[in-house]
C-alpha cells in the first residue's frame, strides 16, 4: 500500500480525530505522529493523561503494523511512563522489530518537544489474511 493510501484509510480513526493526533509520516512498518497537550489532555494533577499518550502511541502502533496492506490488530501492549508531560506537543515515532506472516511487534517512542523520553510502548500484532485494501473508503472524485 502506498503512504497516500495508509493515511486515506486512518483519517477514518474518529478516536485519534476526536483526541486531536495529527499522522505525520508513514512508511513500511513505521509512522509518526503528534498530539498538541491542551487543557483538555490534562489530568487532575494537571499534567498529560495517560490516555493520551496511550492513545497518540497506540495510533502509531495501528499504522505501522498495517503499513503492508493486511489487517493487523493488536494482541498486546505494555506501556512504560518515564516522565510526565505537560502542554506543548508530544510526538510518537513506532518502529518494526519483529514481523512474521502471522505476528509483528512494534517499539514506539513518546517523546516531547525537548526530545525527552515519556513513554516507551511496545506491542505485538496477529496478522490476518484480509486485505487492508477492502477496508479503505471509497473514492470521492468531486
Amino acid at each position: 500500500m502506498t503512504a497516500d493510501q495508509i493515511h486515506a484509510f486512518f483519517r477514518n480513526d474518529r478516536f485519534a480525530e476526536h483526541v486531536g493526533i495529527e499522522l505525520l509520516d508513514v512508511g513500511s512498518g513505521r509512522a509518526r505522529a503528534r498530539l498538541e497537550i491542551g487543557e483538555r489532555h490534562l489530568n487532575a494533577v494537571g499534567v498529560a493523561h495517560g490516555a493520551a499518550i496511550f492513545s497518540l502511541a497506540d495510533l502509531v502502533f495501528a499504522v505501522a503494523s498495517n503499513s503492508h496492506g493486511s489487517v493487523a490488530l493488536g494482541v498486546n501492549v505494555a506501556v512504560s511512563f518515564l516522565k510526565s508531560a505537560g502542554r506543548g506537543i508530544l510526538i510518537a515515532e513506532a518502529e518494526e522489530v519483529s514481523i512474521n506472516p502471522k505476528l509483528a511487534t512494534y517499539l514506539i517512542r513518546v517523546t516531547d518537544e525537548g526530545d525527552n523520553l515519556i513513554a516507551l510502548f511496545q506491542g505485538t500484532v496477529y496478522r490476518k489474511r484480509d486485505a487492508l485494501a477492502g477496508h479503505l473508503p471509497a473514492r470521492s472524485d468531486g
